[in-house]
């Protein structure tokens, strides 16, 4: 075997057992901190609007009716914020659940991988 050949076989077997993988873990990763990222954002808005209705409705206030309304309505939005708390919570857990399991698979994949390439290179 030439030693450009041989040059040449072991920069593909660099590649195919690190960096492919690399690359694919990146991307995964990527992906899911994007999702995460995204899920956070949209449930801190959430809440900030959340916050800032009640706050308007605080400022309303105008006498004794009123007070009971926002006392109502705070009852209503402390609700509403523990069933939002415990979906983004789930959401964020179904992602990283997700994230594992995507992970677990590319290393698997690798490993199968790296296993073939080492019997075919003991074959030879």
């Amino acid at each position: 075997m030439s030693t450009k050949t041989a040059t040449q076989k072991s920069t593909e077997q660099f590649e195919g057992l690190f960096v492919e993988p690399a690359r694919a873990y990146g991307s995964l990763a990527l992906e899911y901190y994007e999702k995460l990222m995204a899920a956070q954002l949209d449930a801190a808005r959430a809440y900030a609007d959340l916050g800032l209705a009640q706050a308007r409705a605080w400022v309303d206030v105008r006498d004794a009716d009123g007070l009971k309304q926002v006392l109502e309505g705070q009852q209503k939005a402390a609700q509403e914020l523990g069933e939002r708390l415990k979906a983004d919570a789930e959401a964020v857990n179904a992602l990283g659940q997700d994230f594992l399991q995507k992970s677990q698979k590319l290393v698997e994949e690798s490993l199968k991988s790296a296993s073939a390439e080492a019997k075919s290179a003991g074959a030879k």
